[in-house]
């Protein structure tokens, strides 16, 4: 009686926001614990940092100290090589807009089929989510796939061939099922008793509840497209002026490594080819506006939102 009484103490304690002292073993694990994760978090900014710094050093200290955490002979040089010709900016706005729309329109899908394989109420969900499922397991290749694109679709030259494969995977559609099993079949019933719809149900009840769901695999996606440039390298020919940014930023390291290969053994230094540092610029270009985003979805990695959502 007097442990339980003790227990429930500790809990209106914990309710009331008031500090609860702790043990000085307590103390030691927590303390333990911060040093663990700041020492992991120092790891993982440090090689960011040296890219960032490296990218800001002029090409002949890299060859001959390597990269540095503090920059030397800081220059700008393979900056001004990368976004000289003014096509880069070009990229972003294109890899900016083709992120922005895929995503939109990949969650809109995945949700709603997530949702839908996940109602007790459709007849045909556990053969559409073992096809989707055997998908995941089995391709083509890359002949049949390349032929589907360009001689059944005909999207050789088309955006659509980079925008589309991304839209959907089997991978994330089961993930969003899984989310969705989460959620009490009761919060469906008690719309339709309500009187609404199908798709009343879905936006007003169920999407507030896949808040975390929406962000994770909504990330996923964003990732896929502001890193995707393999499809771009397939599909999208000479005849494209524009081309997203990760392959916009491949070809300048291309056109660099021919430069160097050209003027080597003549009368220009190749260290005077910012070869290296471009590529540390490429990166921060490349990751810089991904890793800004991340902490505004972040919080939104939580699970067990629908915790309490029905109350009996």
């Amino acid at each position: 009686m007097e442990a339980k009484m003790a227990k429930n103490n500790d809990k209106d304690l914990m309710e009331s926001g008031a500090k609860v002292k702790l043990g000085t073993s307590d103390k030691i694990i927590r303390g333990f614990g911060y040093a663990f994760i700041t020492f992991y978090a120092v790891c993982c900014i440090i090689p960011f940092l040296i890219i960032v710094s490296s990218s800001f050093t002029s090409e002949a200290v890299i060859r001959a100290e390597g990269v540095q955490l503090i920059p030397k002979d800081i220059t700008l040089e393979a900056y001004d090589m990368v976004t000289k010709n003014g096509g880069i900016w070009k990229s972003y706005i294109l890899t900016i807009v083709m992120t922005v729309v895929g995503t939109g329109v990949g969650l809109s899908i995945i949700s709603m089929t997530g949702y839908a394989l996940q109602r007790k109420d459709f007849f045909f969900r556990n053969a559409i989510s073992f096809y989707i499922y055997f998908t995941s397991l089995f391709s083509a290749g890359l002949a049949p796939y390349y032929l589907l694109m360009t001689q059944t679709y005909h999207l050789q030259d088309s955006y659509l061939a980079v925008l589309l494969p991304l839209m959907m995977s089997p991978w994330l559609i089961i993930l969003m099922k899984n989310f969705v099993k989460a959620i009490p079949h009761e919060i469906t019933e008690s719309g339709k008793i309500d009187g609404a719809g199908d798709m009343r149900i879905f936006i007003s009840l169920i999407l507030p509840m896949l808040k975390p769901a929406l962000a994770t695999i909504g990330l996923f996606l964003a990732l896929g497209y502001w890193n995707e440039w393999y499809q771009s390298s397939l599909f999208l020919g000479s005849k494209v002026a524009v081309k997203p940014l990760q392959y916009t930023l491949y070809e300048v390291v291309n056109k660099i490594d021919a430069l160097k290969n050209s003027v080597a053994g003549q009368f220009v230094s190749i260290a005077d080819i910012p070869q290296e540092s471009v590529k540390m610029a490429n990166a921060v270009l490349a990751t810089g506006p991904i890793v800004l985003l991340y902490p505004f979805v972040q919080k939104y990695f939580i699970s067990g939102i629908t915790v309490g959502a029905v109350k009996g």
